[in-house]
């Protein structure tokens, strides 16, 4: 950690605990003025928790994502990545559904819309990193591959349909808008500052994780995949527990998805576009990648069973990153060595 702080495993443990507050009453700002600004502009719940809340609370993982672009590191920052939508998945709707009065509800906008499309976008990058490593390659023991600006406009091209098909939702809904003692420019205002607050003490727990994780002697590829990818997801988890607990599962859900969603096709493409061309590591991503899509599937089946998510199903999916974790370990330490390059 760099400041004026001193540099001990006490100080990052407070600096922690102080992001985290902070991090509270960020995502409470955006919360807050992404359900007005959504009753304002009339949009639909499943768009407000896909989009508006979303997005917003994807910054970390976008800010993350840039940094390792631009320091040469981009596979790192794509393993924390995954890693993230991996906690987002199972993680963040257990979380909702255990924090709730009731059940998680669903419905099936969130069901046959949100989580197939996600699905989709995992299909999507796995083929644009294989092209990466088809036409741009680099090794092969591990499989690396160059990914240039060419190949990055795939996934960005695909999220311009998942938001064409929103504009649709919002068209096809017809709700009326809540205009009456909105002050718009306040609103918008409390979104922002609630972003800049999320982004500016998520980037402070980051660096005060990885510092602990330095001191500890966890290794690099454990700590980004698993308490790296925690951390940033931070905000998503705060926010869908916030409004699951106000019976406002479809957001809180949406939220998750949406989420991920951003993050595949809008956060890695975009450092890409930045930075002109990076070095994929395939024989790392496409596992993770795997892994990711049968969590996804797993949180598709519990919430198509009865379009919510019981208590039950929440343990389950703890249990499910659970063993997660404990895989990762095993490749972090050498037991099993499906992850090449790590």
């Amino acid at each position: 950690m760099t400041g004026a702080l001193p540099d001990s495993p006490l100080v990052h443990v407070l600096v922690i605990a102080a992001a985290t507050a902070f991090i509270w009453l960020g995502s409470g700002w955006l919360e807050e003025a992404a359900e007005t600004l959504s009753g304002y502009y009339g949009l639909p719940e499943v768009v407000q928790g896909s989009i508006v809340v979303a997005v917003g609370s994807s910054f970390p993982e976008l800010v993350s994502v840039l940094v390792t672009a631009l320091t040469g590191v981009f596979d790192m920052g794509v393993g924390a990545l995954v890693g993230s939508a991996i906690f987002n998945v199972l993680v963040i709707p257990a979380a909702a559904g255990l924090g709730g009065e009731d059940e998680l509800e669903a419905n099936r906008a969130i069901v046959y819309k949100e989580a197939q499309f996600y699905m989709l976008a995992v299909s999507a990058l796995v083929v644009t990193f294989a092209l990466a490593v088809i036409y741009f390659p680099v090794s092969t023991d591990p499989i690396v591959g160059t990914l240039p600006r060419s190949l990055a406009v795939i996934p960005l091209a695909l999220y311009g349909l998942y938001l064409f098909i929103q504009y649709q939702d919002v068209d096809d809904a017809a709700i009326d808008r809540v205009r009456e003692g909105i002050d718009i420019r306040r609103e918008w205002a409390k979104l922002g500052g609630g972003l800049a607050v999320i982004v500016v003490t998520v980037e402070r727990l980051v660096a005060s994780v990885e510092s602990l994780g330095v001191t500890f002697g966890v290794p690099e590829f454990l700590a980004g995949v698993t308490v790296v990818a925690a951390a940033t997801s931070l905000p998503d988890t705060l926010v869908s527990v916030r409004t699951a607990r106000e019976n406002r599962g479809t957001t809180s859900l949406a939220n998750v998805l949406g989420s991920n969603t951003f993050d595949l096709l809008v956060a890695i493409p975009l450092g890409v576009l930045i930075v002109g061309e990076v070095a994929v590591n395939f024989s790392t991503a496409v596992p993770m990648l795997g892994v990711l899509t049968v969590a996804t599937v797993l949180l598709f089946v519990t919430l198509r069973t009865s379009l919510a998510l019981n208590e039950r199903e929440s343990y389950a999916l703890l249990a499910a990153y659970g063993l997660f974790v404990a895989w990762v370990v095993t490749e972090s330490v050498g037991v099993t060595s499906v992850l090449k390059g790590v």
